[in-house]
């Protein structure tokens, strides 16, 4: 690894620290180099706050330094104002004479504007170092924006003969270890994805109790609006935080967000575009086989991780089937799981 890709690799580093935290916005770390020496760092530490340049310029203690410092950025610096002023603006006032960035940024308020205004101000810029990292990294952001719909992660659980559970039955299938992994990965995405049929047998919270960060947006999927039977269900505890799409005339508690879209063959990619136009940039889809097989005929699917029990059910809902080759296998405890990316996704 060459030392700008060590640079780079500690950005990205920082940048993973905001995990769970920037919500729609990018995950970016940047440090500062003066003599082959980090003299400040930063990331984007939370949705709405400052930029990983700004924290990692404001870190040095010698700004006069500055002007003899490369910085390097996972993520083109910003050149428009949002929620906070240009980071390009920032960098060309500062005097920094040199810009190392990992990838280009797919937002097009800012898609090769950032990189322009440094160049322009005189700046010595390079791209791609670690690019493909940098997306991997930001791959929920990079999908928001090129694909326009959220980052869409599968997950279940199934047994060694490949069922995910019994009708009209809560099976707990895979271990205590792989729960909390679980409630890790819904800290980390925007939205959680379920279909009715799953509430109505599972009864579930849909929360990260087991784990520290921010509960998820529920998005609850009830075409013939079978919830307005079941009143009662853990989930119309907090209305707040959820959505539930149909294409019925339900009525349910007040302060739940109901949104009518069309029963045709569109249903979940008009769910995924209404997200969009949220601002959700990732769906984490728990269930239950029909949503899971639906979104995988469909090709409307991201990443795929299955956790597989060493017990076997014998009978029971069958668990999809992935054509894709595996992307990773690990062991967790005595519960194996398997990631699937979707290389052909549309």
């Amino acid at each position: 690894m060459s030392i700008e890709e060590q640079y780079m690799a500690r950005c990205l580093f920082l940048a993973k620290m905001a995990m769970g935290k920037v919500k729609s916005n990018p995950l970016v770390g940047a440090v500062i180099v003066h003599n082959d020496k980090i003299i400040g760092e930063g990331y984007h530490q939370f949705f709405g706050r400052a930029h990983a340049e700004v924290n990692a310029v404001n870190a040095v203690v010698d700004r006069n330094l500055l002007k003899e410092c490369a910085l390097y950025v996972s993520l083109e610096p910003c050149s428009h104002f949002g929620k906070t002023p240009p980071c390009s603006s920032l960098i060309i006032e500062s005097g920094i004479p040199e810009v190392v960035i990992g990838m280009s940024d797919p937002n097009s308020l800012v898609n090769g504007k950032g990189i322009k205004a440094l160049k322009d101000a005189g700046i010595k810029v390079r791209i791609g170092v670690l690019e493909d990292n940098c997306k991997e990294l930001n791959k929920r952001f990079v999908c928001f924006h090129e694909q326009h719909r959220p980052y869409l992660i599968l997950k279940w659980a199934q047994s060694a003969d490949a069922f995910m559970g019994r009708k009209g039955e809560r099976l707990q299938i895979s271990n205590a270890e792989t729960s909390l992994l679980t409630h890790k990965w819904r800290s980390e995405e925007m939205s959680i994805l379920i279909g009715a049929d799953t509430v109505i047998n599972d009864n579930p919270l849909l929360d990260v109790r087991l784990w520290k960060g921010d509960n998820p947006i529920r998005v609850i999927v009830d075409r013939s609006g079978k919830l307005v039977k079941h009143p009662h269900l853990k989930i119309f505890d907090r209305p707040e935080n959820l959505i539930i799409f149909t294409s019925s005339e339900m009525k349910l508690k007040a302060g739940i967000n109901i949104i009518h879209l069309k029963d045709d063959a569109l249903f979940m990619k008009s769910i995924f575009h209404q997200l969009h136009q949220m601002g959700v940039s990732s769906c984490f889809v728990e269930g239950g086989a029909k949503i899971h097989r639906l979104l995988l005929d469909k090709n409307l699917w991201d990443e795929a991780r299955v956790f597989t029990s060493p017990n076997k059910l014998d009978q029971g809902i069958e668990a999809p089937e992935i054509s894709q080759s595996i992307f990773s296998r690990e062991k967790i405890k005595d519960n194996e799981l398997i990631i699937y990316k979707n290389t052909a996704r549309i």
